[in-house]
């Protein structure tokens, strides 16, 4: 297989994005072609615009300062307020991976791995749409991490 796109329609006959399960039906022949990459990129589009307008959120509920006399309840919103930066930090990290995967799909690289050059597969890009790496190559990679370390 070859990182080659056929001109497949990106919509179906009724003018939406094709849905998961036509995605999963099609065949090898098929891999990233037109209407796949639509898919993902809409997929990917959607993901973006959650995270952004969580990241919002959380900066609004940040800037809202209750003054609690009580030692303890103020230890629990300042705790409750770490756990909300941690997470926002961590979609701060799948924010600037799925703006690559973005730039991957106008470059025309998205979908193959980065180690290999062989095709990711469509069930792991289903399941993460970030993904960079083909199953076995990243089961390689996590080996190597549990061995030698990072």
């Amino acid at each position: 297989m070859t990182k080659t796109t056929k001109s497949t329609p990106a919509v179906n006959t009724e003018g939406h994005l094709i849905s998961e399960d036509e995605i999963r039906a099609m065949g090898e022949k098929d891999y990233m072609n037109p209407a796949q990459l639509a898919f993902f990129k809409a997929r990917l589009q959607q993901l973006e615009k959650d995270l952004l307008k969580n990241a919002g959120e959380t900066t609004e509920h940040l800037r809202e300062t209750v003054l609690v006399p009580d030692p303890a309840d103020r230890a629990t919103i300042e705790e409750e307020h770490a756990l909300e930066l941690r997470t926002r930090d961590r979609e701060r990290k799948l924010l600037k991976k799925v703006q690559q995967s973005i730039a991957a799909i106008d470059g025309g690289d998205y979908g193959w791995c980065e180690e290999t050059g062989e095709p990711i597969g469509i069930p792991r890009l289903i399941a993460r749409p970030t993904a960079t790496l083909s199953l076995e190559a990243q089961q390689r990679r996590e080996l190597k991490q549990k061995l030698y370390g990072d």
